[in-house]
């Protein structure tokens, strides 16, 4: 589910754990309880077992049910390769890692493998138990080698020796073939053999290609059902091909997940991409952090394979075959609409469709009628945010664009609009965020090709992640005036995502969003350190101090006895700073909803600290990625939107943008969108004092409770275009 990068960067040590516990101290307030905050990494596994819960359940339709399996097989895998490898290093390195519960990260890290250990556990009964007899039931058979007759097992025979025996690699284990490296996440055999005339017991390794699909589609056998095999299974059942002569003893799969970190030291990197693309290149080679093997694997070759890879007992994960149910995203992908969410086609935002349906849109001629806020996917990307920059490359009278770039789509348009822009001589600038995680080899391939355009690209700021999402097109209109149009979004520039993810993005022609947006493009591009921004609150300068002195306004009306009230929508709740000044404002009895996706650092409910803070999650068929944050300020709301978690990267050490919503409609939307989340008729999970989060998905009468997707589906589907005043 994406996780749209959970983790974050800072100087020297990009997207890191380090990030997280540098600054605990400078905003650790010893008034309030020392048991105040929820352990960030386990909220983080409650996430992913939520995550879990929507592939259990029998209402999901069933692909969507398998999409989630997968999602939760690569969501644990980033887990791993980041978070508990930043733990393990800091461990190892004898660098502190306070905690919230004064106690040891080696604690928390057993802690984390505890529940580890159970989820993936739960995860793999799911799909044998729960997901794979249903997938049966609808024709989609995953099969095992034993359940093959021999008409089926003839025609593997043939396909394996023309498609798949030509790209094996099997690596032999023995004084003259040392231990083969094993690289990350990729899906391996361990095998033992014999040689028959020696006697002598030999190990090999035998990586299963990841460019062939993982579960390989078994020929039509005539009864009409769609049938796989796991490719590992396959090729298990062919070994003495691959070892002629030789006796197979025992053959079992494994898989290693290695720390993924990158490290790079900007301060003393002269050229910021070269560095990078070395990281990136030892990246592979980070140490094991986990070893998952199946169940069935036998003592000895178990020893073998955590001597060999230096794992300790607490970071192996027995599980049955098989292994790496992330594979799952293939069967899922399957095109059968009725085992599927029922299909939402995007409409166009109301605002921006021509006047006369004959004509084509002008989004410029739109935005002069006023601000434009659209809803992703249920409102489309394509004819909204791609469109604006497509028709500003177009269009003769832009003269420059300026954008930030942190992930977009391998084909994006919107690089080839910037590309476009920049031939037709219009000033364009990307800043291209090159440190997203993940992404950082693609990004690099995209900067490289918008500078062949002639585009001007910068890589940020020394120290900071750009993670705003900002575009600013400069227009000279009819009467000789430049004009600025501007967007300003909570999710990214990639049009895959956003058919997946829910985001929110505010278009406007407002002057004042116009030239603070060129004043933080300038800091951005340039050596400006701007500390002025009329609508918009960005960080790491001004965000946290913005957004405490709104809490704390709310905190003071309460006590006055005014109205008050605090509502904020993100993907993590974490900052320390932000959840002590919520608790002081709930305590000041000041009603607060917090709508969280992800990590909850805070405890609601809790007496005398948290007794009037409510935590709801929503999960769905879109990945909930909006952030929002909306204070009543006796009667005068104040409603922002952008690309910020309250996190510690985020604050301090990321570039992110908020701006105010001032238009009367947009704010009765966010206003009914959080009414219908924090609803109790509404299927959510709720989070109690103790960190344990509880599904209420169905009434007491036993019926479903309302889904919000759905309804913002057919809330969006409703809009009309106001009738023209004659």
């Amino acid at each position: 589910m994406e996780t749209d990068g959970f983790l974050g960067g800072a100087s020297t040590q990009t997207d890191t754990i380090d990030d997280d516990f540098d600054e605990f101290e400078d905003f650790y307030d010893e008034s309030l309880p020392i048991e105040r905050f929820l352990d960030r990494e386990l909220s983080w596994l409650a996430f992913n077992q939520r995550v879990l819960e929507l592939a259990e359940d029998d209402s999901t339709p069933l692909l969507d049910r398998v999409n989630f399996l997968a999602i939760f097989a690569s969501n644990l895998d980033e887990f791993f390769m980041v978070r508990v490898a930043g733990l393990k290093r800091r461990i190892a390195t004898g660098i502190a890692v306070p905690t919230n519960v004064g106690r040891s990260a080696t604690d928390v890290l057993s802690d984390i493998s505890a529940a580890a250990h159970q989820l993936q556990e739960r995860h793999a009964r799911a799909f044998q138990d729960l997901v794979k007899p249903e997938l049966d039931d609808a024709g989609i058979h995953v099969e095992h080698w034993s359940d093959l007759g021999e008409k089926d097992r003839t025609r593997i025979d043939e396909l394996f020796a023309a498609q798949i025996f030509p790209v094996l690699m099997p690596l032999a284990v023995d004084p003259a073939h040392p231990f083969p490296y094993i690289s990350g996440l990729s899906l391996n055999l361990s095998i033992r053999v014999r040689n028959p005339k020696t006697e002598r017991v030999e190990f090999a390794r035998l990586k299963v290609p990841q460019m062939l699909p993982r579960f390989v589609q078994l020929p039509d056998d005539g009864s009409g059902l769609l049938r796989y095999i796991a490719l590992e299974d396959l090729i298990s059942n062919h070994l003495p091909e691959l070892f002629p002569g030789m006796e197979i003893l025992a053959h079992h799969e494994f898989r290693v997940t290695r720390n993924e970190d990158v490290v790079i030291d900007e301060d003393e990197s002269e050229n910021l991409l070269q560095a990078l693309e070395k990281e990136l290149l030892r990246r592979r080679f980070g140490p094991p952090i986990r070893l998952e093997v199946t169940d069935d694997m036998d003592d000895v070759t178990l020893s073998l394979l955590m001597q060999e890879l230096e794992v300790t007992e607490q970071e192996v994960y027995r599980l049955p075959a098989p292994l790496d149910l992330g594979g799952l995203f293939e069967i899922a992908k399957l095109d059968r609409p009725a085992l599927k969410y029922p299909k939402q086609v995007p409409t166009t935002p109301v605002q921006l469709l021509p006047d006369d349906p004959t004509s084509k849109p002008d989004i410029f001629a739109a935005l002069g009628k006023g601000d434009v806020l659209v809803h992703h996917p249920y409102e489309s990307f394509a004819t909204s945010v791609q469109a604006f920059l497509e028709q500003a490359a177009a269009d003769p009278n832009v003269l420059a664009i300026k954008q930030t770039l942190y992930r977009t789509s391998g084909d994006s348009p919107i690089v080839e609009a910037l590309i476009d822009a920049a031939e037709a001589g219009k000033a364009v600038l990307a800043l291209v965020e090159i440190k997203a995680r993940f992404d950082e080899q693609a990004n690099i391939s995209w900067a490289r090709k918008l500078e062949k355009a002639g585009v001007h690209v910068v890589y940020g700021l020394v120290g900071l992640k750009t993670h705003c999402k900002l575009a600013l097109v400069v227009r000279q209109e009819s009467d000789g005036n430049l004009r600025y149009y501007s967007h300003i979004g909570t999710g990214n520039y990639n049009p895959k995502t956003s058919r997946l993810y829910e985001d929110l993005g505010l278009f406007t022609a407002d002057d004042q969003v116009g030239k603070d947006l060129t004043r933080l493009f300038n800091e951005l591009s340039g050596y400006a350190i701007e500390k002025k921004f009329k609508r918009l609150l960005v960080a790491p300068l001004h965000l946290r101090k913005g957004l405490l002195k709104r809490i704390r306004i709310e905190t003071e009306n309460a006590l006055a006895g005014k109205p008050s009230g605090i509502r904020i929508k993100v993907n993590s709740m974490v900052d320390e700073a932000i959840i002590d000044a919520l608790y002081r404002a709930s305590q000041a009895g000041v009603p607060i909803d917090i709508w969280v996706r992800g990590i909850c650092s805070l405890r609601p409910g809790e007496p005398g600290l948290s007794d009037n803070i409510r935590v709801r999650s929503i999960l769905g068929r879109y990945l909930e990625h909006s952030r929002i944050f909306s204070f009543v300020a006796d009667g005068d709301a104040q409603v922002y939107i952008g690309s910020a978690d309250m996190m510690h990267r985020n604050l301090d050490r990321r570039v992110e943008a908020l701006v105010r919503l001032t238009d009367r409609v947009h704010l009765v939307y966010i206003d009914w969108f959080f009414e219908q989340a924090m609803s109790d008729s509404t299927s959510s999970w709720w989070l109690d004092s103790e960190g344990r989060w509880e599904r209420h998905s169905r009434g007491d009468d036993g019926v479903p409770l309302a889904d919000l997707q759905d309804a913002v589906m057919r809330r969006v589907a409703r809009r009309r275009r106001p009738r023209a005043v004659r």
